[in-house]
């Protein structure tokens, strides 16, 4: 079959295995996988996360001399099951999952994987106890929107807000949108984003933000939490940005960080110290936050197509990596390897 392959640290089309279901498996074919931030990221510093992976436990890092098949926000088609499967959906059944895989020696990640391809491929491997049928009447690109929305409200129920904070997200790229969708979501009316991008700042209010801000031209702090607690979600994940939270963050504020960092940063923990700030830093989310974030985009209750930017076939993964640094053209861009 074929597939988007990182290779040599570039992003080529190749053909590859076709997947086998084995015990507990299901084979399904991708119709659409959108491309993560993340995936970005894990091309630009994939010896560093190979080699950070290697120092926790529990990690399988990547092979960086075999394929990697990236792309773990999917929704596919149930084509086939392996042996020991209930088999509880027909072939043809749209369906979304948590890209993990149970295997006797623990979960392995699906698109980080040398094992697992993930959804820039024609077809995949899927746990059928992790399946979510897509409800009718869901388009497919907005299913393929569950796993990073359910990122952002991972987030938020992380933050475990009481109701009475000000809230304030840094970055309004897919996780920082996602965490005003899950604040609105938890009764929040009055939610501040602060993002370069005229465009992202625009989306973020169409998606429930009250107040936009240019950090060229303000600081997002001023005058916000004057007398409630600031909670700040942290969506950017480069050097120096929690530093710079440290710095211009109100006293007593809850720094929740979302935004996934691949270079060594640096702190000075005293600014945290004098100031009293509480720092959380947050990854994934749990299946009850994966089945809500599908459930949301299937009520209706979020603007899935305001996100979607650009769909590619396989041979425009690459080409769409460059593309998604410009935010003012792209937000999210789907790939649908059957183009």
């Amino acid at each position: 079959m074929r597939a988007a392959v990182f290779r040599d640290a570039a992003i080529e089309v190749a053909e590859v295995a076709e997947p086998v279901p084995g015990d507990g498996q299901v084979l399904v074919r991708t119709l659409a996988c959108g491309i993560c931030g993340s995936d970005l990221h894990a091309a630009k510093h994939a010896p560093r996360m190979a080699a950070t992976a290697r120092r926790m436990p529990g990690r399988v890092p990547m092979d960086l001399s075999r394929d990697i098949v990236f792309g773990h926000e999917f929704c596919c088609e149930v084509l086939d099951y392996g042996p020991r499967t209930a088999r509880r959906l027909k072939p043809g059944t749209r369906v979304c999952a948590m890209p993990l895989m149970p295997t006797p020696a623990g979960p392995r990640g699906i698109g980080y994987s040398n094992e697992f391809s993930g959804g820039y491929a024609e077809r995949m491997l899927l746990a059928e106890s992790l399946l979510l049928e897509v409800p009718n009447g869901l388009p497919t690109e907005h299913a393929a929107l569950t796993e990073p929305l359910a990122v952002g409200l991972h987030a938020v129920a992380k933050a475990r807000l009481s109701g009475d904070e000000a809230p304030a997200v840094i970055g309004c790229g897919p996780v920082g949108l996602a965490v005003v969708v899950g604040l609105r979501e938890q009764g929040f009316r009055d939610i501040a984003v602060s993002d370069f991008s005229p465009k992202r700042r625009e989306l973020a209010l169409h998606l429930g933000a009250t107040r936009a801000i240019d950090p060229a031209r303000e600081d997002v702090f001023a005058g916000w939490a004057e007398t409630r607690r600031a909670a700040v979600f942290e969506c950017v994940g480069v050097p120096g940005m929690l530093q710079g939270l440290f710095e211009r963050a109100p006293r007593d504020a809850r720094v929740i960080v979302a935004g996934v960092c691949m270079e060594p940063d640096t702190i000075e923990p005293l600014f945290a110290i004098y100031k009293e700030l509480e720092l959380q830093f947050v990854l994934g989310y749990t299946p009850d936050e994966f089945a809500r974030a599908l459930r949301l985009l299937a009520e209706g209750k979020v603007d899935g197509g305001a996100l979607i930017t650009g769909k590619v076939g396989l041979a425009g993964v690459a080409q769409a990596f460059e593309d998604l640094a410009n935010p003012e053209r792209h937000t999210k861009i789907l790939v649908e390897p059957w183009r």
